[in-house]
């Protein structure tokens, strides 16, 4: 059982760390944001920038690093300010404030080299405000996940309180039911270790009243990015039930350069963790067909 006061690290997370370059660069007065780097660069295929969702950290693309690698990719899974080992923006509290302070990291990392750059969930939302307000060096745009596609009154999905609860076992529990109200679709995949990642990753998120994703900010970053642009959802995703149809509307509306929105059976929200080879191959496609 994992304890929600001193969270252990499952060992695959301790495996793929191991086999990172852990690099950092500037943020706001004294702090820093943190990048895990694998693979090495080359000529033949753009880095591809990792941002990871809302109450995580690289760790949400732990099951996709080494495929992503073997393909031949140079992969930059960063910590957004906030979550994680990196610092937060001075008064930041949401992903309006991340896209600056990313685009000069990645300027400081990769210089003028050109990347591709995929979001997950708040990550998503992160991404299309960075690709619309920095343009330069976005090649393509896969958004996974991503919810501020149109404006909602209410969040969909209730999650448990946890922070409250006195019993280790208690709070293990609120933790397994949002996993499973939110983030995967098959309980039966619910192990130690993905309780034990989830449980390392809330503890360290310090912007917990975000609110941007009830809004359409995603849809409105996207009428500005200039640059191909897909999405990949699991089937059963929470936020969409019902809402498959409406979805692509909304992208197709948004944005004109949107190629496509593909589906993977059998995976919720976080679904490059519950369907890793089917999320891979089909991220590797969008890569293949973006960059012609």
């Amino acid at each position: 059982m994992v304890s929600a006061a001193n969270p252990v690290a499952p060992a695959p997370v301790a495996l793929v760390s191991a086999r990172a370059r852990r690099v950092a660069t500037p943020l706001g007065d004294g702090g820093q944001i943190v990048w895990h780097v694998w693979g090495e660069g080359n000529a033949a295929a753009a880095p591809l920038v990792l941002l990871h969702g809302g109450s995580g950290s690289w760790t949400h693309w732990l099951r996709n690093i080494d495929a992503l690698v073997a393909a031949g990719r140079e992969v930059w899974a960063v910590d957004l300010p906030g979550f994680g080992d990196s610092d937060g923006v001075p008064g930041g509290q949401d992903a309006d404030t991340m896209p600056a302070p990313l685009h000069q990291s990645l300027q400081q990392l990769l210089g003028q080299r050109p990347f591709d750059l995929v979001g997950f969930s708040f990550g998503g939302m992160t991404a299309g405000m960075l690709a619309a307000a920095h343009p330069q060096g976005v090649r393509q745009l896969v958004v996974v996940g991503a919810p501020a596609m149109w404006m909602s009154g209410e969040k969909s999905v209730r999650l448990l309180g946890w922070r409250h609860l006195d019993s280790e076992t208690a709070r293990e529990q609120a933790h397994r039911h949002n996993l499973q109200a939110l983030m995967l679709h098959d309980p039966a995949r619910i192990d130690a270790d993905t309780v034990a990642l989830h449980v390392q990753n809330v503890l360290r998120d310090r912007l917990p009243r975000r609110r941007l994703s009830q809004t359409d900010v995603l849809a409105q970053a996207l009428g500005r990015v200039v640059c191909p642009v897909q999405a990949i959802y699991g089937r059963h995703d929470a936020l969409y039930r019902g809402r498959h149809a409406a979805l692509e509307q909304a992208f197709v509306a948004a944005s004109p350069y949107f190629e496509g929105l593909h589906w993977v059976d059998g995976a919720g929200h976080w679904v490059q963790y519950e369907q890793p080879e089917r999320f891979n191959a089909q991220l590797l496609s969008c890569l293949a067909a973006g960059s012609r």
